[in-house]
């Protein structure tokens, strides 16, 4: 049951995030996204076969935190007004939005903790908005290291000096192996735990 609850939140915080990115770009001029039917929460235009189905039941099977990703929703920076600030907006986005999900998720948490009476079905929301908390702060986290291509790297491409930026951008081509490495030496998470501990512990109310 638990993994069956990782995967599904996993699934819709990831789905959560790049329809974010297509929503804020869409807002910011460019059309791409939602002429692709990509500003959509059904799974079926998201899923990556190795993101969001193989890595987190690999993962989830040897004991490790479910994790993954969605396929990228497409964003063409030259239709945005203001390409170099909107790609900002656009790339922190994802983030925004997996904040947000945790804490609408704490607030319920804290709700049901004040006002509700021990029912099963309500003990059962409380369990899952633990790790709708847990799984969107890890994303939040992970996506802002600045590591190509994950969001907080677009930032800093952003806001580098264009020869800099170029230079920055190679780096792309080895991200995946970079982020897989440090996935799988735990070294990620000696990067993102402590922040990320200390997120899910105020937002659960654990602090």
């Amino acid at each position: 049951m638990k993994y069956v609850i990782s995967v599904v939140v996993l699934l819709f915080s990831v789905i959560v995030h790049e329809v974010a990115h297509g929503f804020v770009a869409y807002k910011r001029g460019d059309s791409t996204a939602k002429l692709m039917g990509r500003l959509t929460l059904n799974p079926i235009y998201h899923i990556d076969i190795f993101g969001s189905i193989i890595l987190p039941a690999v993962l989830l099977l040897i004991g490790a935190p479910a994790f993954g990703w969605a396929k990228p929703v497409p964003v063409n920076m030259y239709n945005l007004k203001n390409p170099k600030r909107d790609m900002i907006f656009v790339s922190l986005a994802g983030v925004t939005a997996n904040f947000l999900l945790a804490v609408s998720a704490g607030l319920i948490m804290f709700l049901i903790r004040t006002f509700g009476a021990d029912v099963s079905v309500l003990v059962s929301v409380y369990i899952i908005m633990q790790y709708v908390i847990v799984i969107n702060i890890v994303l939040m986290i992970f996506n802002l290291i600045p590591v190509p291509p994950l969001d907080g790297s677009r930032v800093v491409l952003f806001l580098l000096p264009r020869d800099l930026a170029q230079k920055y951008a190679k780096i792309e081509r080895y991200g995946f192996w970079i982020i897989l490495i440090l996935l799988m030496t735990n070294i990620l998470w000696k990067i993102i735990g402590p922040a990320a501990n200390f997120l899910i512990k105020l937002l659960s109310g654990a602090m």
